[in-house]
């Protein structure tokens, strides 16, 4: 199915004329360029991922290496452990953030972003542009791509390798630990064999090494991108959608509605099929989550997390996380007006997803399209002390940067005050659709994710009193 069709049905189901439907720019992808070359685009069209079990040998090692928990320091963590197939490659569990460290017993600083999807990252740039789509302006010279919900690394390679010499994470001392804990496992021959025996004399070099590894496995193996969910099968003419999902994917495109392709491009680009982000930043004022320790000021904060909110004014927290420009993320430190920006995510497989946003403050969907909506009409329902009481607006940003917060109704940006409750619950309806792993043939087998299934009749009353 070409891109015009793709594009004309989505337009037809959105309820939307073909000529006001068109699509956020896609990153640039080539089919023959190695993505590891140095300035690459670490992206691969869905042709050039070969079938499961036709690894490349990088791929096939790196896939070990994933799943490997005997490269940390606690024995415990692996890729995998942060980062699972179960849930779209994201985090496993509803915890705000991951436990690692060499007791695997440290909380990180954010939730793990999902890795699915991930290939198709274009590289940061802070000049970025979006093209028009339905109702929304090109936006020129913003921040765009990158790896992380801060975009500080270029590529999957690099991304690979950071958590394995991460203190809150797989905790290895550096490099050459990393590299002494490889040489024990049972695949070194075949790390060898792609990568020569000579590199393991360079540690930081086989370090690098097994991030390409993991990316080549990231990259190749169709799970990372399957392009296979309900939705996708939609657009191909193979179902069709329910009358709910049906009206949340119009109200999904409708700007007057979710708006949410102001920011989720739901029309593919590129000779790619929708990946459901344009790769931008905003600053949507997420609430504090106090379920990270760091976010409490009573906590004594370890060496990895700064006391990076002394003297910058109310509401006087020790610790905050400002996504681009800080703590994780040091060359944009003194841009502020980047403060409280993070990436957009895709929103494929967004619904088996267990916790959403950089500090997994919310579990639900339904929780996510209620802050999107009530925002700022209803802010005590969203911000409050950790004792439960309300909190200013915007309560995990010092009140200096609150300028930086995107307001209600601004072009291109996604908070959508007019949501009814209705809306809320279709919209969560067709995201639903976006699971990968759907059969046309075989319908009933679809995964549906807990959150997606129908509630069920109502418990009967209780029996008259005797």
């Amino acid at each position: 199915m070409g891109k015009v069709r793709w594009g004309y049905r989505l337009a037809i189901a959105a309820g939307l004329s073909m000529g006001a439907v068109v699509a956020i720019a896609a990153p640039t992808c080539s089919s023959t360029a190695s993505p590891f070359a140095k300035g690459a685009t670490t992206c691969v069209t869905p042709a050039a991922a070969p079938a499961a079990g036709t690894l490349s040998p990088a791929a096939a090692v790196g896939n070990q290496m994933f799943h490997d928990t005997a490269l940390s320091a606690s024995g415990r963590q692996s890729c995998a452990t942060c980062h699972s197939a179960a849930t779209g490659f994201s985090a496993p569990n509803p915890a705000p953030v991951p436990l690692g460290g060499a007791g695997l017993n440290l909380q990180g600083l954010r939730n793990a972003p999902s890795l699915t999807y991930a290939a198709f990252t274009p590289g940061f740039s802070l000049t970025g542009t979006t093209t028009a789509s339905a109702g929304q302006p090109a936006r020129p010279n913003i921040p765009l791509g990158g790896m992380m919900h801060d975009g500080r690394l270029a590529s999957l390679a690099v991304q690979a390798t950071m958590p394995f010499i991460t203190s809150f994470e797989m905790a290895n001392t550096g490099s050459a630990q990393v590299t002494q804990r490889l040489k024990a496992r049972p695949y070194l021959a075949q790390f060898t064999a792609v990568y020569g025996t000579a590199i393991l004399n360079n540690p930081d070099a086989t370090l690098a090494a097994m991030g390409q590894a993991i990316a080549a496995y990231e990259t190749e193996d169709p799970a990372f991108h399957a392009f296979n969910s309900k939705f996708d099968a939609f657009m191909k003419g193979q179902t069709t959608l329910t009358a709910q999902e049906t009206a949340g994917m119009q109200a999904f495109n409708n700007p007057g509605k979710g708006n949410c392709l102001a920011c989720h491009a739901s029309v593919g680009a590129g000779g790619l099929p929708a990946l459901f982000t344009d790769h931008t930043f905003h600053v949507i004022g997420v609430p504090r989550n106090y379920g990270i320790a760091y976010n409490l000021d009573t906590t004594s904060l370890p060496s990895f997390v700064p006391e990076n909110g002394i003297g910058l004014g109310a509401p006087n927290h020790n610790y905050y996380d400002m996504g681009l420009c800080g703590p994780l993320r040091t060359d944009l430190a003194t841009s502020t007006q980047y403060c409280g920006s993070f990436k957009v995510p895709t929103l494929r497989n967004v619904a088996i997803k267990q916790a959403y946003f950089h500090n997994g403050v919310f579990n639900d969907l339904h929780q996510v399209l209620g802050f999107y909506a009530t925002r700022n009409s209803q802010p005590g329902r969203w911000y409050k002390t950790p004792t439960g009481a309300p909190d200013i607006l915007y309560n995990d940003l010092p009140v200096a940067y609150d300028r930086n917060v995107e307001p209600v109704n601004a072009p291109g940006h996604p908070i959508a005050p007019n949501l009814s409750p209705t809306d809320s619950d279709n919209i969560v309806s067709f995201l639903c659709t976006l699971t990968d792993g759907y059969d046309p043939q075989n319908p009933a087998a679809y995964r549906v994710p807990p959150q997606c299934r129908p509630a069920g009749p109502p418990p009967p009353p209780p029996p008259p009193p005797h």
